[in-house]
């Protein structure tokens, strides 16, 4: 089995949102760590959260199972309307096709790293609680698009 060697992955940012929304996750930067050894039946993303960053938008998957895991610092859980405190070792997954919006967000005052793990489809819908705007991955592009069906952007 391969080691991953993190130097040479490119580290990427959650900055595909639509508009003022790309704010949120400024501070979240991922590096595709099982992308480096050619995994491609599910992510894992190694994560390093800065302080008030978030991971994503509130937001639940029609298809895609999703597992995270604090390696260091602490971070809030937001799931529906509770929020739950994970520290180094905690973990928390989130069941496809339920629909209750979660993300993590670092209200600490240091830096957190978590893994993100997730199944992978080429089609999906992501859905965002109380946004108006869900994301579509066709063919393994997403696009987001309004509740009239235009494009958000």
């Amino acid at each position: 089995m391969p080691k991953v060697e993190e130097s040479n992955i490119v580290p990427q940012k959650r900055d595909r949102y639509p508009g003022h929304h790309k704010k949120v996750t400024e501070g979240y930067q991922r590096i595709a760590v099982g992308d480096a050894v050619g995994l491609d039946q599910f992510g894992v993303n190694k994560v390093t959260v800065k302080p008030g960053a978030a991971t994503a938008l509130k937001h639940w998957h029609e298809n895609e199972d999703e597992f995270v895991i604090v390696l260091s610092g602490e971070v809030i859980l937001v799931e529906g309307d509770t929020e739950t405190t994970l520290k180094a070792g905690d973990c928390a997954g989130f069941k496809a096709g339920v629909p209750i919006g979660h993300y993590v967000v670092n209200k600490s005052s240091k830096v957190a790293v978590i893994f993100e793990i997730g199944t992978r489809y080429d089609d999906e819908v992501c859905h965002y609680s109380g946004l108006d705007f869900t994301a579509r991955k066709v063919n393994g592009v997403f696009n987001f698009f309004k509740e009239d069906g235009s494009i958000a952007s």
